[in-house]
């Protein structure tokens, strides 16, 4: 199977997605969901509705068929009407029930929503490149497959189909996906960082290299050749679009690993450093320490202490 970086990243911050609920709505109504710590999802399946967001100034219009991804930890206002008083969404969702309220006169508008949990240590990985909000239209090429996963998602949640529970995880799973992808081929020139290198079709043969074989001691040239770049232009664009040099690039992946090793698992640092690429323990834990800033058994310690 074709080594997929960013398939790592989503593994390594241990993305993992939840639908919460949801609501059909009439007439003038709003609710007010609280600030979480975990990205949010929205999906609005039906009608139309605007979003107000604590701290930004302006509201945003959703449309039927539109989905949101909200990284910021701020509440916010789904709303028929702006001049509405919202009702508080911890008064009509039960926090141990999964299922779709009413609010308002009617069923007008149908919202279903859920969140994805990150890794407490690594899961920064991922949402600290995401912006604020992530706005999918109805009308964007994107928004084609979303609709035929929410659509699924309903029907295992309304039909009571066997697995049903497992299926909309799965789904909601894949929806989170379709975001990020969406987000990766709509917003236009992203920041410079992991997430501008993985939508960069120049560099990721090189990236895929280092994925698929991280131990391995890799060379510029061997980089630059998989890139068909010259050692050079490889390297500089490379650096424009990653931020970091490519072996600076694996250092830091290799520390991801390593991390995530360390908290998770009992190998022994010396095995650990071998599997990395390193001749000795402490080469590899004089790499960690400069990069993390912590001996690596002391990084184990602390993070079973955590637990």
């Amino acid at each position: 199977m074709t080594v997929d970086p960013f398939s790592d990243i989503l593994k390594l911050a241990n993305a993992q997605s939840v639908v919460s609920g949801g609501f059909t709505a009439g007439g003038s109504w709003a609710i007010r969901f609280p600030a979480f710590d975990k990205l949010k999802f929205s999906a609005l399946l039906r009608g139309n509705c605007w979003l107000k967001v604590d701290g930004q100034e302006d509201a945003v219009r959703i449309e039927a068929g539109d989905v949101l991804l909200l990284s910021v930890v701020r509440s916010f206002v789904l709303a028929s009407d702006l001049a509405a008083v919202p009702i508080e969404a911890a008064t009509v969702f039960s926090p141990h029930v999964s299922k779709v309220v009413n609010l308002g006169n009617g069923d007008e508008c149908l919202q279903i929503g859920g969140f994805v949990r990150l890794d407490s240590a690594s899961g920064g990985l991922l949402a600290d490149v995401l912006p604020p909000l992530i706005h999918v239209r109805a009308a964007s090429p994107q928004a084609t497959v979303l609709r035929w996963l929410l659509d699924q998602l309903v029907r295992e949640r309304t039909a009571e189909l066997p697995g049903a529970s497992l299926a909309s995880t799965q789904l909601a799973q894949l929806i989170f996906i379709q975001i990020l992808r969406a987000h990766l081929e709509a917003s236009g020139p992203l920041g410079v960082g992991w997430l501008r290198a993985l939508g960069d079709k120049r560099i990721a043969p090189a990236l895929r290299l280092m994925h698929g074989d991280p131990a391995r001691s890799w060379q510029l040239e061997e980089l630059a050749k998989a890139a068909a770049m010259s050692r050079t232009t490889f390297v500089v664009r490379f650096k424009a679009v990653a931020g970091v040099p490519p072996l600076t690039y694996l250092l830091n992946w290799r520390m991801r690993l390593a991390e995530r090793a360390l908290r998770a698992e009992n190998v022994p640092v010396s095995a650990l450093a071998l599997s990395l690429g390193y001749t000795s323990e402490s080469a590899f834990s004089n790499a960690f320490k400069r990069t993390i800033g912590i001996a690596p058994k002391r990084y184990r310690d602390v993070a079973r202490l955590d637990c």
